[in-house]
């Protein structure tokens, strides 16, 4: 792959290639989405995309192989890792994504430099958590553009935390009162992301920091749709003095994978064999772990649910949900952590697969009719896109209000209680998995995920809405750098 230092500096007579460049903090949920982006908008006026990727280790495989997978027109730079082995072990993830970049700009100033010297560099897109980089974006006059790769419910906090942090003196899960976001359906302070959920923590001054930043962007990219998310869309549609223009433009999922392999082509020749619609895909994403007892009381409930499913098992961790953030594979013999006998007694009705399965097929296949799922943001779409209804168990980040959006707004999820000890117990399981599958509160929310499913190819089809924001965002970019050369 060409690594834009590599291209020859442009001669005067020559017009210099026009890049866009896009900063992904650490994390696959961050990548993939913005990849998915960069495919679309490479597709319009001969604009190209550089990857400028700051790192706090070496590239992971499953980042160089989607990354090697990609076409011509997109490039990409690792910068040299950052060290952050001072910080303390219970660091949270917003502080080391965030301290990542910043320890990145030096390196990432360095790269703009080459990339100048050789493009013109039409717009800098960061994600979520890298407003930091907007110091480089000024120095070199290139307009910062936001990608974010959750849903717009959580990006309306993230606009509204300024003013919420001002107006609020408690921690937010003490409010009495559900936090009213705009266009949003009001929520309990608890089910608030993750880093709001202790003030006093870094995570939680980081995503003030960002939330301040927001505004000194000239635009912001959200991976969502108006027929998904109607009220916050609409309220974020409008147009408010010192607020950016808003571009949604999802649902931007994978629907290929980069990934081959046994597990692959086990899974899919499994569900060859099963009957239509009537195989549950139990998967936590690349990142959600949950402990020894819960794996232990969801094998129980699946195996009572009398249903067939598929389970992409990792080993448990009893200290943290997001274990594997920075990777997906387990550290041990996941099997290893399963009840006596669970595998043979569900032998045929179950597949277990260890670590890693191949999702975006899975959800596509026929024979799929539900997902229970930790809630990140790109396995939602992935089941929007494909009319799969849900099953919802949040584990961390954004995910308990993707689950209240999911359940008590659009209404195309079944959310299992916790109980006093703090455990989805195996009846509950069992009980919600079987309405999923095949009660009529299940047959209910088929229906309005395949509604959800046609507005989402509708979006992306010719002249669909997130279709459009994406030429308009093109035609933008290629302007500016036309005016610039």
């Amino acid at each position: 792959m060409e690594h834009p230092n590599s291209v020859t500096p442009k001669q005067t007579a020559e017009v210099a290639p026009t890049v866009v460049a896009m900063i992904p903090t650490p994390g696959m949920g961050h990548l993939i989405p913005m990849i998915e982006f960069a495919k679309k908008i490479i597709l319009h006026n001969n604009l190209a995309v550089t990857f400028v990727i700051p790192t706090d280790g070496p590239p992971t495989k499953a980042q160089t192989t989607v990354l090697q997978s990609l076409p011509n027109a997109i490039s990409h730079i690792f910068l040299p890792p950052v060290n952050l082995t001072q910080l303390p072990p219970n660091t949270k993830i917003e502080t080391i994504i965030s301290l990542t970049l910043l320890h990145s700009v030096p390196s990432l100033r360095d790269a703009f430099r080459s990339l100048t010297a050789s493009h013109t560099v039409a717009a800098m897109v960061v994600d979520l958590f890298g407003t930091d980089a907007f110091d480089v974006a000024k120095e070199f006059n290139v307009s910062p553009y936001i990608f974010y790769p959750s849903t717009a419910m959580a990006l309306s906090l993230f606009l509204h935390l300024p003013k919420l942090d001002q107006e609020v003196h408690c921690e937010y899960r003490e409010l009495a009162e559900p936090v009213k976001i705009p266009g949003c359906v009001p929520i309990h302070g608890k089910d608030l992301l993750d880093p709001v959920q202790d003030r006093k923590n870094e995570a939680y001054k980081w995503l003030l920091h960002h939330s301040k930043r927001y505004r000194e962007a000239e635009g912001i990219i959200q991976n969502s749709f108006l027929e998904l998310e109607p009220g916050a869309i609409k309220e974020l549609l409008k147009e408010e003095p010192g607020k950016p223009p808003f571009y949604p433009v999802g649902p931007l999922v994978n629907m290929g994978s980069a990934q081959t392999g046994a597990n692959s082509s086990e899974c899919l020749r499994w569900l060859d064999d099963q009957p239509h619609g009537s195989v549950l895909f139990v998967s936590f994403g690349s990142g959600g772990t949950l402990s020894s007892t819960q794996v232990n009381e969801l094998a129980y409930g699946l195996e009572m649910s009398e249903q067939r499913f598929l389970w992409v098992v990792r080993s448990p961790n009893d200290n943290v949900a997001n274990a594997s953030y920075f990777s997906a594979d387990s550290q041990f013999d996941p099997f290893d952590f399963l009840p006596k006998g669970f595998v043979e007694r569900t032998r045929g009705r179950g597949l277990l697969v260890p670590s890693w399965g191949p999702q975006p097929q899975i959800l596509s296949h026929g024979s799929t009719g539900g997902f229970l799922t930790h809630c990140g943001w790109n396995s939602i779409l992935e089941s929007v896109v494909n009319g799969v209804p849900l099953v919802v168990w949040p584990l961390f980040a954004e995910q308990k209000m993707n689950a209240v959006m999911l359940t008590q707004d659009i209404k195309v999820a079944l959310r299992p209680n916790v109980g006093e000890n703090g455990l989805v117990e195996r009846q509950e399981i069992a009980t919600v998995v079987k309405c999923l599958m095949e009660g009529e509160e299940g047959k209910k929310i088929r229906y309005q995920m395949k509604d959800l499913k046609d507005a989402a190819a509708k979006a992306l089809g010719e002249n669909g809405s997130s279709t459009n924001h994406i030429s308009r965002l093109a035609l933008k970019w290629k302007n500016k750098a036309t005016v610039t050369n």
